[in-house]
C-alpha cells in the first residue's frame, strides 16, 4: 500500500465523518421541527380545550344563576300575593268595622233620642200622677168620713168577704172545667198523638262540635303543621276551625261550634291528604273550591228535602236556607232533621183532621227557617222566619205557624195549633236534644224552689226528668179545693218564670190521716 492510497483513506475518512455529521445535523433539525410543530399542535389544542371548559363552565354558572334567581323570585311572588291577600283581609275587616262604628253610632244616636222623649214623657206622667194622688186622697178622706173606717179596716174587710165567697167558687169552676176539657178531648188527643208519633218515629243524634278526620299514616301530620307551623296556621286563619293534633294515631281533630266552618274545614282536609301537596296557597285553593262544593251540597239538600215532603214551586233562596238547616243544632238536636220530623207529624194530624196536609207539611218545614240565618242578627229566629216567610211570599196559614209555634203569638189557624203540637212532640222526645247536667240540676232545682214558695206547700220533688212536680202540702193548711187552686196557680207560675220543652205535670198530694186511740 502506497502513501498516496493512504491518503485518499484519511481523505475518504474525513469526507465520510463529515458528510455523517451534516446529514445526522440535517436529520435532528428535521426532527426538531417537527416536535416542534407537533408541541405548537399540542398547545393550540389544549388552548382550545381550555377555552372550550371555560365556555361550559361559564354557562353553566349562567344557568344555575338563573334557576337560583327564578327561585328566590318564585319564593318572593309567593310572599307578596300572601302580604296582599293578608292585606286585603285586614282591609276587609277595617271596613267592616267602620259599617259597625257608623250602626252603634246611629244607634246611639236613637237612643239618646228615645232616652230624652222617655225623660219628658216621665216627667208628664209624674206630674199626673201628683194630680191622681191628691185627688185619691181627697177621696180617700171623704171616704174615710162617711164610712167611719179607715182606708186599712176597709180594705181588710172587703178582702177577707171577697175571699171568703169566691174561693170555693173558684177551685169548683177550675176544677169542673178541667175535667169537662179532659174528658172531651184527651182520649182524642192521646189516639192523634200516639199515632203521629208511631208514624213519624226517627233515629235522633246528638250533634257534637268535634270531627275527626283519618289520615293514612302519621307522618302525614308532619306534612298538616308545615315547616315552622305555617300549613296548619294558614288552615286556622283561612277556615276559621280550630286544627287538633295529638297522640291520636292516624287521626286529626276539627273543632268550631260552626258545622258550616267545620265541615268546610272537613272537605278541604280530605282533598289536601288525598291530593298531597300541603301549602299555604294549595290550601286557600282546596278551602275556596270546599265552600263551593259545600253550597252545591245546600242546595241539593234543600232540594231533595222538599221533594220528599212533596212541597213544591218554593222560592230558590228559601230552599238554600232550608239545606242551611242541616248545618245548624239547638240542644244538640238536627235543625233540618227536627224540621223534617215536624213536618211530616204537622201532616199527619192535619190529614186526621182533616186540613190541608201540604200547607201543614210547608209549616212544619219553615217553621225554624229563622235559625238558619239566626247567627248574622240580634233579632229571634221567629221574627227572622217570619220576615223571610213574608220576602218569599208565603201564605199567611205558613206566617202565622212560624210566629206561633214559640207561643210569642196567638195562633189563628189549626195548622199553626198543629205545627206548635208537632215542634213539642219532637222536642219532647227522649233523646232528641242534650243539655249539660248542670242545666239540667239547675232546672229541677228551679221547679222544686218555685213549688215550695206558694203557702201550705211542705215538700215539693220534681221527677220524670223535669217534666212532673208532685207538690205535697199540708192537710191542715189546703183543703181539697185549695189544692185544684194551687195546681192552677203553680202552673201558671211555671209558664211565666221557666224555659222547658214539652209540658210540666203538676200534682197536689193531701194526705188526710185519722188517728184515735181505743182505751
Amino acid at each position: 500500500m502506497n502513501i498516496f492510497s493512504i491518503i485518499l483513506a484519511i481523505i475518504a475518512i474525513v469526507v465520510g465523518y463529515f458528510g455523517g455529521y451534516f446529514i445526522h445535523k440535517n436529520i435532528v433539525e428535521k426532527q426538531n421541527e417537527n416536535a416542534k410543530v407537533t408541541a405548537d399542535s399540542i398547545i393550540e389544542d389544549a388552548r382550545k380545550q381550555a377555552e372550550t371548559d371555560r365556555r361550559e363552565a361559564l354557562l353553566e354558572a349562567k344557568d344555575e344563576s338563573h334557576r337560583y334567581r327564578s327561585e328566590v323570585e318564585g319564593e318572593l311572588k309567593k310572599r307578596r300575593s300572601e302580604l296582599q291577600k293578608q292585606e286585603d283581609r285586614l282591609l276587609q275587616r277595617e271596613e267592616s268595622l267602620d259599617r259597625k262604628d257608623n250602626f252603634f253610632e246611629k244607634r246611639e244616636s236613637s237612643l239618646e233620642r228615645k232616652e230624652q222623649k222617655l225623660t219628658s214623657e216621665q216627667k208628664h206622667i209624674e206630674e199626673q200622677q201628683q194630680r191622681a194622688s191628691s185627688l185619691v186622697e181627697e177621696r180617700q178622706t171623704e171616704l174615710e168620713r162617711v164610712s167611719k173606717l179607715s182606708q186599712d179596716d176597709a180594705k181588710d174587710l172587703i178582702i177577707e168577704e171577697t175571699k171568703a165567697n169566691l174561693a170555693d167558687e173558684r177551685a169548683l169552676i177550675i176544677k169542673d172545667g178541667i175535667e169537662d176539657a179532659e174528658h172531651q178531648v184527651n182520649e182524642k188527643a192521646k189516639s192523634l198523638i200516639a199515632q203521629a208519633i208511631q208514624r213519624g218515629a226517627t233515629d235522633m243524634a246528638a250533634e257534637t262540635t268535634v270531627t275527626v278526620v283519618s289520615l293514612p299514616n302519621d307522618d302525614m301530620k308532619g306534612r298538616i303543621i308545615g315547616r315552622e307551623g305555617r300549613n296548619i296556621r294558614n288552615f286556622e286563619n283561612v277556615t276559621g276551625v280550630d286544627l287538633i293534633i295529638d297522640d291520636t294515631p292516624e287521626a286529626v281533630v276539627l273543632s268550631s261550634f260552626d258545622p258550616v266552618r267545620r265541615e268546610v274545614a272537613h272537605i278541604a282536609l280530605e282533598k289536601l291528604i288525598q291530593d298531597g301537596r300541603i301549602h299555604p296557597a294549595r290550601i286557600e285553593e282546596m278551602v275556596e273550591k270546599a265552600r263551593k262544593e259545600l253550597d252545591d251540597n245546600i242546595r241539593k239538600t234543600g232540594e231533595q228535602t222538599i221533594f220528599d215532603l212533596g212541597i213544591h214551586s218554593m222560592n230558590p233562596e228559601l230552599v238554600k236556607l232550608i239545606g242551611t238547616l242541616k248545618y245548624r243544632t239547638s240542644y244538640g238536636q238536627n235543625v233540618l232533621n227536627h224540621s223534617v220530623e215536624v213536618a211530616n207529624l204537622a201532616g199527619i194530624l192535619a190529614a186526621e183532621l182533616g186540613e190541608d196536609v201540604t200547607v201543614a207539611k210547608r209549616a212544619g218545614l219553615l217553621h225554624d227557617i229563622g235559625k238558619a240565618v239566626d247567627h248574622e242578627t240580634d233579632e229571634s229566629h221567629v221574627q227572622i222566619g217570619v220576615e223571610l216567610a213574608k220576602k218569599y211570599k208565603e201564605s199567611k196559614v205558613v206566617i202565622n205557624a212560624i210566629e206561633s209555634h214559640e207561643d210569642d203569638n196567638k195562633a189563628q189557624y189549626v195548622i199553626s195549633v198543629l205545627v206548635s203540637a208537632a215542634d213539642s212532640i219532637s222536642a219532647a222526645r227522649p233523646g232528641a236534644r242534650s243539655e249539660t247536667l248542670q242545666s239540667y240540676i239547675h232546672r229541677l232545682d228551679k221547679l222544686e224552689q218555685l213549688s215550695n214558695g206558694f203557702e201550705g206547700v211542705k215538700k215539693s220533688y220534681a221527677i220524670q226528668a223535669g217534666r212532673e212536680v208532685r207538690v205535697i202540702v199540708r192537710p191542715n193548711k189546703i183543703n181539697d179545693l185549695k189544692a185544684v187552686t194551687l195546681t192552677h196557680n203553680i202552673r201558671k207560675a211555671i209558664e211565666n218564670e221557666l224555659e222547658y220543652a214539652g209540658k210540666v205535670k203538676v200534682t197536689v198530694v193531701r194526705e188526710v190521716r185519722a188517728v184515735d186511740f181505743a182505751k
